[in-house]
């Protein structure tokens, strides 16, 4: 080994290292933070998954739209953030809250994390200011509620255009419209609001949210339509 030449010598010794990192780095270190994610945190690496009546339905880490055949709301549910999730903003215009391309067809992926993306979109850029002007005036006519009432995430999508949660300020706007749907006051449905309603992280991180897929299935469980 010794009579071999300097530089490679020097090439062994770097493939050994590579060899023994990749080792370390790549199967041994994946494997145990696997092991660990598995038995200690189960459910959260497995993607909480939410299942109900024994199907899986979800995961409460995602938006999921509540909607119709054709894209339209329905009253019964409460609603999810706005999506964006879309192949091209920049092709698509805003109808009946949701994107769609002209003359090429549907640019809207709802929920869908495959196409996850955010607009980039300043609060001044006309656009953004166009699309929250005819989000909050559907949401007006949807909830029978006045526009000065709604709230800034009912109006405007999440970095990843997937958030799971709403404010409890925007299932609020929204107790009405679902109690009137399912026929119970809204008393019952403000029950439900409060008991899937998370409060800050540690008592001071972030803001308190309500799991809108959570609070869906409570909905169907207790007062199916």
């Amino acid at each position: 080994m010794n009579r071999l030449p300097s530089f490679v010598r020097q090439h062994i010794a770097g493939l050994r290292a590579l060899l023994i990192f990749t080792v370390i780095t790549g199967i041994i270190y994946p494997v145990v933070v696997w092991g660990i994610a598995q038995v200690a945190f189960n459910h959260q690496a497995n993607g909480s998954l939410v299942s109900y009546k024994g199907r899986t339905v979800g995961s409460s880490l995602l938006c999921q739209e509540f909607v119709n055949a054709k894209g339209q709301p329905l009253a019964q549910y409460f609603q999810p953030r706005p999506s964006f999730a879309i192949v091209d903003w920049s092709l698509g215009t805003l109808k009946n809250g949701r994107y769609y391309v002209e003359n090429t067809g549907p640019n809207n992926y709802g929920c869908n994390p495959l196409y996850s993306s955010a607009s980039n979109l300043g609060p001044n850029n006309p656009a953004q200011i166009q699309f929250v002007k005819q989000r909050q005036a559907q949401i007006s006519a949807f909830d029978h509620v006045p526009i000065s009432k709604i709230p800034a995430d009912a109006v405007t999508a999440s970095g990843s255009g997937l958030d799971p949660d709403i404010t409890p300020a925007n299932a609020a706007i929204q107790v009405d419209r679902v109690a009137a749907a399912r026929h119970i006051s809204p008393a019952q449905v403000r029950a439900l609001v409060s008991k899937y309603t998370t409060g800050r992280t540690l008592g001071f991180l972030g803001e308190p949210v309500v799991n809108v897929l959570l609070l869906n299935l409570a909905l169907d469980e207790q007062y199916p339509v």
